[in-house]
């Protein structure tokens, strides 16, 4: 990991897109530029339209584009990003530790389910200081019900595929779930031994999709949807986020993560009989 020097501020330009071809090819071209982007993002608000971002620190700013997110009173990241479907391209200086904290404040967009009324200005100024609230908290607070209803009614995954895929990847989780936005978080993914690396021989551009919130799909099913999500994954050489339910059986878990070094370990040190595997630990029936 290369360290670099902290700079007050992050000079963001936001590209909105309105087709999904534009935003597939404008989002690959932003994060394979070899130099010039420090941070790239898109922000998906629907099948065909989402925002691009790219970002760099600096410490030179133009006074009148700095914008605060992070202050108590400020809309939502997400919903502040998306008027630039409307108003057009844009920049802004936002400060370091407010840019590294855009989606605190509304937990990306899960908190406009917990507080539909939460990006009220009126709320905002009033109570905006006391969210987001403690997801440990959340947690505590909820009874069986309320989990139930969570489990039942809410998305909460990420997966991670080729970049080459990222279209169809869009297209299937809008099929699938209809969930918006989806955030798309770009990253390398290097040919390197271990349980999650490229299929091919060489370093690969991978995209993590986000996806959560209430899916509008109407077939979303909670356990058969992400299944058919988990098999379209594997069938792209993609990886699943393991915080999130994982409903992979053991073979299919096998399939998607590369046991090969894992297991020469856990032979060669004797864990066998002493710690569970990987998938013991994930998979809710195995833990069961």
């Amino acid at each position: 990991m290369k360290i670099v020097p902290a700079k007050k501020y992050v000079k963001v330009e936001y590209m909105p897109v309105h087709t999904t071809n534009s935003m597939v090819e404008k989002f690959e071209e932003e994060c394979k530029k070899p130099s010039g982007n420090q941070f790239v993002e898109c922000l998906v608000y629907s099948q065909s339209e989402g925002v691009i971002m790219t970002a760099n620190m600096t410490d030179e700013v133009e006074d009148d584009k700095v914008n605060c997110i992070g202050r108590y009173y400020k809309p939502w990241f997400f919903k502040h990003v998306e008027e630039f479907l409307k108003k057009g391209p844009a920049v802004e200086y936002i400060p370091l530790r407010h840019y590294y904290h855009r989606h605190t404040r509304s937990i990306f967009w899960e908190l406009q389910d917990i507080i539909p009324f939460g990006n009220n200005p009126i709320f905002r100024y009033l109570c905006g200081w006391m969210v987001p609230p403690k997801i440990s908290f959340l947690k505590l607070t909820q009874g069986e019900t309320i989990k139930r209803m969570y489990e039942r009614f809410q998305i909460i995954q990420d997966m991670l595929v080729p970049m080459k895929d990222l279209k169809e990847s869009l297209e299937v989780f809008h099929k699938e779930t209809e969930v918006y936005p989806l955030w798309l978080c770009p990253f390398m993914l290097y040919n390197q031994p271990g349980m999650v690396h490229p299929a091919t021989e060489s370093d690969e551009m991978y995209v993590d999709i986000g996806a959560y919130g209430t899916p509008k799909a109407e077939t979303y099913e909670t356990v058969s949807t992400t299944r058919r999500l988990e098999a379209f994954v594997r069938s792209v050489k993609g990886f699943q986020m393991l915080y999130a339910d994982s409903y992979l059986d053991r073979n299919e878990f096998h399939e998607m993560f590369d046991h090969s070094l894992y297991d020469k370990m856990r032979t060669s040190l004797n864990c066998k009989s002493a710690f569970p595997e990987v998938y013991d630990k994930i998979n809710r029936k195995a833990r069961a």
